[in-house]
């Protein structure tokens, strides 16, 4: 779910945050963050809140996160320099303030009094150098630190003072600095790779890990040091259920607090008495994409035209309706209708099996012997899809546009894997030949780490091998421009290069369909999503069920 995020559960791989990703990471981490208008009012302490992730957690050091659920434990124990508000504000974090020189160049943050890290150790601006220095080092094996590199140097003159000046400017300079901040005095000099801090993060953020049974449970727990105050509730705990079915029956025995939902799922729960009384539901765009994505290291699938007649071929009208039950809409291309970034002008594929047809006669598929699949060279037309266990709408979009495929000729075969070994085994390895995954939408738009030729590395996010110069052109446009105008006519040109190229079959954009049980005081639909203000929740005293 990197954010962009890879996700394991709707919408992506290792943005997504994904974002994501340090601002491609962002879509999925920020959700645990928000303004702190409730502490004020004292709530009260107690009890927990249980949720379910079809996937767990595989690493919880920032620079290595790379998947929605480890994603979000980070956002919730880590915290970074600023951070979005709830009306997609760029507010202070870790930072009380900030300036911005004049040549938009160099950025001072002066951060906050009193902070510590979990183990008491204060927090100060050698934490931010650290950071800036592993993320930027070539050798320190994340996805997330071009933006870094682009940073000429970055200067600690004191405990409460970070500088860092660019090389040039860059428009997302200061939501990178939304990306966790690290503690120097546990990770300088240590080997990531085999750092405790993976299963032990220690963070100061508002929970901290209490607990992590492998493959079953991860229990966060209210950090009193903290200071904006301890949260009211006493945990957080996610549960690892990989089967949906078995998610809803945890709900409605009251085992779980909390569930995103399928679209049928949304719509069977909103008319079941039994949910309804105890469960509140909330509806809210979401910030993700779901793509179908082409490993065009294949001979097959490099050939333009064959992608191109794959998307004609697909209903996305069709996925969405019966897929999604209308709650989402189809996509075009890798922006949200909402965002500034978003080109109207470029329509989405129309359902044209012909037009597939044709397209995949001039690439020389055809169907020689009158057995229903095209074939070339005496071979037949096979295509692998690959898909996340746990995740019911990648499931039935896959059979979906099986079926539909079939309608044209190419044979589509789906495989459904366990998350953890799809990414590690077949993404990064690049041993697949299409996937049906998943994005979160960075705020601030940047295509640089899912889409520019350079980021094709093993662990990195263009595993479809996606290269077109015009694109890497344009994606620096976007990037280092400061004119939103320009910036807006960069990705305006880059969206219509999709609609050519198709790197991906853009499928759907879905809405955010939660359910939370009544017993919680806080929750609330925002601009920047569902969940945003979680620390924030708490339990009325004659509501509460559990006890820590």
């Amino acid at each position: 779910m990197r954010a962009f995020v890879k996700k394991p559960n709707p919408a992506p791989p290792r943005a997504r945050l994904p974002r994501a990703l340090a601002a491609l990471c962002l879509g999925v981490a920020l959700l645990a963050m928000g303004d702190s208008s409730l502490f004020a009012q004292k709530p009260p302490q107690g009890d927990s809140l249980v949720t379910a992730s079809i996937g767990d957690a595989t690493n919880l050091i920032p620079a290595l996160a790379s998947d929605t659920s480890s994603m979000a434990v980070v956002g919730k124990v880590y915290r970074g320099l600023v951070k979005y508000d709830k009306n997609l504000n760029i507010v202070g974090d870790l930072a009380e303030s900030w300036e911005v020189s004049d040549d938009r160049l160099t950025i001072t943050f002066h951060l906050k009094k009193g902070i510590v890290w979990e183990d008491g150790t204060p927090f100060t601006s050698g934490d931010c150098l650290f950071t800036w220095q592993l993320m930027s080092d070539p050798l320190t094996p994340t996805a997330y630190g071009e933006d870094f590199r682009l940073i000429a140097e970055a200067r600690a003159p004191d405990d409460l003072t970070f500088v860092v000046t660019y090389k040039r400017t860059l428009a997302s300079a200061l939501i990178t600095w939304g990306f966790s901040i690290m503690p120097r005095h546990l990770l300088e000099g240590a080997d990531l790779d085999s750092s405790p801090l993976a299963r032990k993060p220690v963070g100061n953020g508002p929970f901290r890990l209490q607990a992590w049974e492998v493959g079953q449970r991860i229990v966060l727990a209210a950090s009193d040091s903290f200071e904006l105050g301890r949260p009211p509730l006493d945990s957080l705990v996610t549960k690892y259920i990989p089967d949906p079915a078995t998610q809803m029956m945890e709900l409605k025995t009251g085992n779980l607090d909390m569930k995103d939902l399928t679209a049928d799922q949304w719509d069977t729960a909103r008319n079941d008495p039994q949910l309804t009384q105890h469960f509140d539901f909330y509806r809210s765009p979401a910030f993700t994409y779901t793509y179908l994505g082409f490993n065009q290291k294949d001979a097959r699938l490099s050939d333009k035209r064959v992608r191109q007649a794959i998307n004609y071929a697909i209903d996305k009208n069709e996925i969405v309706e019966g897929v999604l039950y209308g709650y989402g809409q189809a996509a075009n291309g890798p922006f949200h209708p909402r965002m500034w970034a978003y080109n109207k002008n470029v329509p989405v594929f129309p359902y044209d099996p012909k037009k597939a047809k044709e397209l995949l006669a001039e690439a020389g598929w055809k169907d020689t012997d009158g057995d229903g699949w095209v074939d070339k060279g005496g071979q037949r037309f096979t295509l692998t899809v690959m898909y996340n266990q746990g995740n019911e709408m990648r499931e039935l979009s896959g059979l979906i546009i099986q079926s539909r495929l079939k309608q044209v000729g190419v044979e589509v075969k789906l495989r459904v894997v366990e998350w953890a070994s799809l990414t590690k085994e077949y993404l990064d390895k690049h041993e697949f030949e299409a996937v049906i995954m998943g994005w979160t939408i960075p705020l601030n738009p940047d295509l640089y780490d899912v889409f520019n030729s350079s980021k094709v590395n093993p662990g990195e996010l263009n595993f479809i091998s996606y290269s077109n110069p015009e694109v890497d052109e344009l994606i620096d446009v976007g990037r280092f421009n400061l004119d939103q105008a320009v910036r807006k006519k960069a990705f305006d040109r880059i969206q219509e290069i999709f609609h050519e190229d198709v790197p991906y079959v853009f499928l759907y954009i879905p809405d955010e369909l939660v359910a939370v049980s009544k017993r919680y005081v806080g929750p609330e639909v925002a601009p920047l999503g569902f969940g945003f203000n979680i620390e924030e929740w708490y339990v009325p005293a004659n509501l509460r069920l559990r006890v820590n």
